[in-house]
């Protein structure tokens, strides 16, 4: 595999080193790249962006646009504080290579040696599982399996839980055949740091990696930011307006996508991933070794789909694909009402860091791509205009959708003879990992609460059959869904399951992972 990547590095190189005796009078100057993203503010209907960008061990473009809150008005800076989310997961990885380096572990070491309680469905999986597996995203879970313990909210299920109840994550793939994103593994990979390390997530986070960097304004997670006058509230587009919102991940999935920072201090952790884990002024200080540089940029797990001439694969923490003969690691991170990217071409010394708070992954690719065309020599692409109309096209579709559902359920109300009776349908029901959702008449109206994650709660109205509809009260949440129950011989509710009905529900939503049992049942 370390061979494999070599190979495809030395020969991208060569085809960056030739494509670059001719590119670079497109290179976007700090003016362009200010209109692009004030275009992107408005047609993305962004509040805030942050972007910078480094080259040759500089960084030549570094600024703020628009504002942090449509609450407060006050404009986005270079110190403004993001949620930087899933791109938390190349520090884990970094991490658990700085212990690779001290040889406290390797990378095929078995969780289970590290956590002897680790325990996945099947007993296999469970024996072979390697600290490599726990970054790869090819655990046979499926995409975001199990999310609903860290999203949108938890306040019950502890890190101790969570290990737990992987165990009831049923696969929908093979071991190690299918790349598949994953959260989870993630957080056990922070566990391994602090097992490993002595030390928490956090503190090893911070004093290992964000410190010696200089890094001064970023935390592991906001709880530890230790000055929140200049950070941004995310924002969730809702009937053509914006919704601010809070929190989505808690303490717990600290090591998925925790950290909080902005461009100036994350453009001191993509230098370092330039250089190869190298830092300071003469670069006389490292994070890592060359070894663990290249380990976490040689790629791991296949991605299928894309273009056939080129390849797309996860590394360790990092995507990694070729690009225009370019090797280029990136990674993206979403929150609620947030959503970030990183961008590195190592070969061109480029690296590319686009921070925003509304949660349209249109916007950054908008940024990030309209710089990378200078650098790679693209003419003729409006970005823009490109990622909007898919996004458009999508958004359209997914609104006849959901208005089917909502005029079928206006049209079932008028018929009062197909109207069930709810009472058959209340109960508390239980799911192995969830945990439990209680089904009730709150204020004359069927109603569903869920313990472990309180903001989903909401709301039931009948739709057909013994299909219901949940509309959660925090609209924010964009993931409203049918309640598909489950009848016992005499008429009542023994269980359910749950499908989102839109099929723009971020998938950290895994309603389909869920399988309830009535636990009061007589």
């Amino acid at each position: 595999m370390q061979l494999f990547s070599s190979l495809k590095f030395k020969i991208s190189l060569a085809l960056s080193l030739f494509l670059g005796l001719h590119v670079h009078a497109q290179v976007l100057t700090s003016k362009q790249i200010d209109s692009v993203v004030e275009k992107t503010l408005t047609t993305f209907n962004v509040p805030g962006i942050a972007v910078s960008v480094i080259k040759d061990g500089k960084v030549i473009h570094l600024k703020g646009y628009g504002v942090s809150s449509i609450k407060t008005n006050k404009k986005v800076d270079e110190n403004t504080l993001f949620g930087v989310a899933s791109n938390t997961k190349a520090f884990t990885a970094a991490a658990l290579g700085m212990l690779v380096d001290e040889k406290k572990i390797t990378w095929d070491t078995k969780v289970t040696d590290v956590i002897p309680e680790f325990k996945m469905y099947d007993a296999y999986v469970t024996s072979e599982f390697t600290i490599r597996d726990l970054l790869t995203h090819r655990s046979g879970l499926g995409l975001g399996a199990g999310d609903l313990m860290i999203w949108p909210d938890s306040s019950t299920v502890d890190k101790k839980q969570l290990i737990h109840n992987l165990r009831y994550l049923k696969p929908v793939s093979s071991f190690r055949t299918k790349y598949d994103y994953d959260n989870l593994m993630y957080i056990v990979a922070g566990d391994v740091v602090a097992r490993v390390s002595g030390s928490t997530y956090e503190d090893f986070i911070e004093s290992r990696i964000i410190k010696p960097l200089g890094m001064t304004k970023t935390a592991a997670s906001w709880y530890r930011l230790k000055d929140k006058s200049n950070v941004i509230d995310g924002h969730a587009p809702y009937e053509g307006k914006l919704l601010p919102v809070g929190l989505s991940f808690g303490e717990i999935a600290n090591a998925a996508g925790g950290i909080y920072s902005n461009v100036t201090d994350m453009s001191k952790w993509v230098m370092a991933m330039i250089n190869g884990g190298k830092y300071g002024e003469a670069l006389d200080k490292k994070l890592f070794s060359p070894a663990v540089a290249r380990e976490l940029w040689t790629p791991q797990t296949i991605i299928a789909g894309g273009n056939p001439a080129a390849f797309s694969s996860y590394g360790l923490g990092w995507f990694l694909s070729n690009v225009n003969g370019n090797f280029q690691a990136t990674h993206t991170g979403g929150l609620s009402g947030i959503v970030t990217q990183v961008t590195i071409l190592p070969e061109m010394k480029l690296g590319i860091i686009v921070l925003t708070n509304q949660q349209s992954g249109a916007a950054f690719n908008s940024i990030t791509n309209s710089i990378k065309d200078g650098y790679l020599g693209i003419k003729g692409q409006d970005r823009i205009k490109t990622y909007n109309d898919n996004r458009l096209r999508n958004e359209k579709q997914a609104d006849e959708m959901v208005s089917k559902v909502w005029n079928d359920i206006a049209a079932q109300q008028k018929l009062s003879a197909t109207k069930p009776d709810t009472k058959h349908y209340y109960g508390t029901f239980r799911d192995a990992w969830f945990g439990d959702v209680t089904i009730s008449e709150v204020n004359g109206k069927m109603h569903f609460q869920a313990k472990n994650a309180p903001k989903l709660k909401g709301d039931m109205t009948y739709y057909k059959g013994n299909t219901f509809i949940v509309k959660w009260y925090d609209r924010s949440l964009d993931a409203d869904a049918f309640v598909n129950f489950n009848l016992d011989n005499n008429a009542l509710a023994d269980g359910f399951k749950i499908e989102a009905i839109s099929p723009l529900t971020d998938f950290s939503f895994d309603f389909q992972d869920l399988d309830f049992k009535k636990t009061d049942k007589k």
